[in-house]
């Protein structure tokens, strides 16, 4: 029995109408997408902590008319909410005067001004550039600890090209209490990624002059650093998604100091055996475990035991 050949072929040339007309609308939806895709700061639900924000060591943004890139990341770090910003710059400075006054005698009663109320920083982070030499950038920024000032996290060169309109940067952030490098994360921006950015009113709602970040929303190298940045900074938060959730809980407790004699137990109960006898200015280790005035301590000979917590002091 033979077939006649025409439903056959209208099937055919049915099948390859749908499929020419389907890839014009395909690719028509992509643009689309890509045409709605905006630059956007991430938004966390809860604070990872408290961050000071540090400039790098060499200044490398003066020469392209740009504002520090701190002043950039603190506008990411108000506007996320991911983290609680402590000022450690001008305003800090001007705090310190306040304080100096206080001491002096010199403000009103009642101004509740004194020690003990400034906030410790969980973390410390440097922008900056990704640099050609291995030996630069933020790899080197434990010793910065010491008042804050970043040692060596600076000094970088390549990160930015005129000529192709590109910008590499990094963000570096260590723990205050460990000096541990917790996270580092790069982005990378060319001039096509500009109409990303502008697409959403990415420069025109950032609030970038209003944050001292100025040249970064009015010049063609400020925004493809800006968006360097976001990139970077986007992927930092999501790194601290896998972090510990205190700063302050995960560290060891600071050390202490004997100030009076005494003894270490080997419970919580002062009626049991005594591990060794302490003397004025040994320093033990707290593990974290308390009961009622008791500590359980180690010592440097890596001895445990319990310490009543009259004792001894912070060490300093």
């Amino acid at each position: 029995m033979v077939f006649p050949a025409r439903p056959f072929i209208t099937c055919c040339i049915t099948a390859s109408l749908a499929l020419a007309m389907a890839a014009p609308a395909q690719a028509e939806t992509a643009q689309e997408q890509r045409a709605k895709k905006e630059a956007q700061i991430p938004k966390c639900e809860k604070k990872y902590g408290t961050l000071a924000v540090i400039e790098p060591e060499k200044n490398w943004w003066s020469e392209y008319g740009l504002g520090s890139p701190a002043a950039l990341i603190k506008v990411y770090v108000n506007q996320s909410g991911c983290f609680t910003l402590l000022d450690r710059g001008k305003g800090m400075a001007a705090a310190q005067a306040e304080r100096a006054l206080a001491s002096g005698g010199e403000l009103r009663g009642g101004s509740n001004l004194g020690k003990g109320q400034v906030k410790a920083a969980d973390y410390v982070l440097v922008p900056d550039l990704v640099s050609k030499n291995n030996n630069a950038g933020g790899n080197h920024i434990g010793a910065m600890l010491g008042g804050l000032i970043p040692g060596g996290a600076g000094a970088l060169l390549g990160g930015i090209s005129l000529k192709k309109k590109t910008a590499d940067v990094v963000l570096t952030v260590t723990d205050v209490r460990s000096s541990e490098q917790v996270v580092m994360s790069e982005g990378h921006s060319t001039k096509t990624d500009l109409g990303w950015g502008a697409g959403g009113g990415f420069f025109s709602g950032g609030g970038f002059a209003a944050g001292g970040a100025t040249g970064y929303s009015d010049t063609e190298v400020g925004q493809v650093v800006a968006l360097a940045y976001l990139q970077a900074y986007t992927d930092m938060v999501a790194k601290f998604a896998e972090l510990p959730a205190s700063a302050k809980a995960e560290n060891a407790q600071q050390a202490v100091t004997m100030a009076k004699p005494g003894r270490m137990y080997t419970s919580s109960s002062p009626k049991s055996a005594v591990v060794r006898t302490l003397d004025p200015g040994m320093m033990l280790y707290p593990t974290g475990q308390k009961d009622g005035m008791l500590w359980e301590v180690e010592d440097e000979l890596g001895n445990k035991g319990w310490v009543s917590s009259v004792l001894f002091q912070l060490s300093k």
